[in-house]
């Protein structure tokens, strides 16, 4: 299983195992990090699963949709490594992807 390392807003840094498959979003989530809301449930039209990622794994993500880069554009928190989680999946290729949970909007 891949390893995700969450940085909370809070700055505390928590690896978790994830399931190959499953969307950043949802291994965040099952964890029990409450600080991915996730409004929409992983359908790319809330924004409130906002992450900052690691620049290391920046070329190893799938490109980002106009619709994903849509809704970034409206969060103050935006930097050039901002991605929804709910869009990125989980693979062995990510094994060690940190990603810094977003202020929230």
């Amino acid at each position: 299983m891949p390893k995700l390392i969450v940085v909370t807003r809070e700055g505390e840094e928590r690896e978790i195992e994830g399931e190959a498959g499953l969307s950043v979003m949802e291994v965040i989530r099952d964890a029990g990090i409450d600080e991915i809301l996730a409004l929409c449930g992983g359908c790319c039209s809330c924004a409130t699963c906002h992450v900052h990622v690691d620049p290391e794994f920046a070329d190893k993500l799938p490109k980002m949709s106009e619709d994903e880069n849509d809704l970034l554009d409206s969060s103050a928190d935006r930097t050039a490594t901002s991605r929804l989680s709910c869009q990125l999946p989980m693979t062995d290729a990510l094994d060690g992807l940190k990603v810094t949970i977003a202020a929230e909007d």
